[in-house]
């Protein structure tokens, strides 16, 4: 086995090579934390191991957006596994076609499960805890989202409930898995 091959296969971390959001090729780490062997999951949309199609749709909208820019894109999301079971996981992605950023592109998969246990959440309450752990205002999330700021507060009011958090730097520490 060549070294390149040997050290995709057994990397530590999920690695998949994608063209245009469809899984050519994974590693054996991609395959044991999403529950599927490997070679099954050529040919198979990367959608399939979001938590929602909206999901698949809303972040990919804005991994296009920032990979237009930068050719890189990087976020902490919840997926599925194909036993339906979600998980937080830490995703990173390299366009190799910087003209074309979702033609071909190599990421990266780390399960957070360890370190961040899933709480129930809606769609909108899934997004507004992603915009929060990037730091946006009520405001900015609210302009990112299409909410009015009181919304977004009452989405965020829900998430400190949930989580059990009394103030919102507690709960970016406990969607962030930060130890408090």
């Amino acid at each position: 086995m060549e070294l390149d091959a040997l050290a995709f296969d057994f990397a530590p971390v999920g690695l998949v090579m994608l063209e245009n959001r469809i899984i050519r090729r994974c590693n054996k780490a991609f395959g044991e934390m999403f529950q599927e062997q490997p070679v099954k999951c050529e040919g198979v949309s990367l959608g399939e191991f979001y938590a929602s199609e909206q999901d698949f749709q809303t972040i990919g909208e804005r991994g296009l957006a920032a990979m237009r820019e930068t050719g890189r894109y990087n976020d902490e999301r919840v997926m599925r596994r194909r036993d339906g079971t979600l998980f937080w996981c830490r995703v990173r992605g390299q366009s190799l076609t910087p003209d074309s950023p979702f033609q071909r592109g190599i990421w990266s998969f780390a399960d957070l499960s360890d370190d961040r246990p899933i709480v129930e959440l809606t769609q909108r309450e899934r997004e507004v805890a992603i915009l929060t752990c990037r730091g946006l205002t009520s405001k900015e999330v609210g302009l990112e989202l299409n909410l009015s700021y009181r919304t977004v507060e009452e989405y965020r009011a829900r998430l400190l409930r949930k989580f059990g958090a009394r103030k919102l730097a507690e709960l970016v520490a406990k969607l962030s898995g930060m130890p408090l």
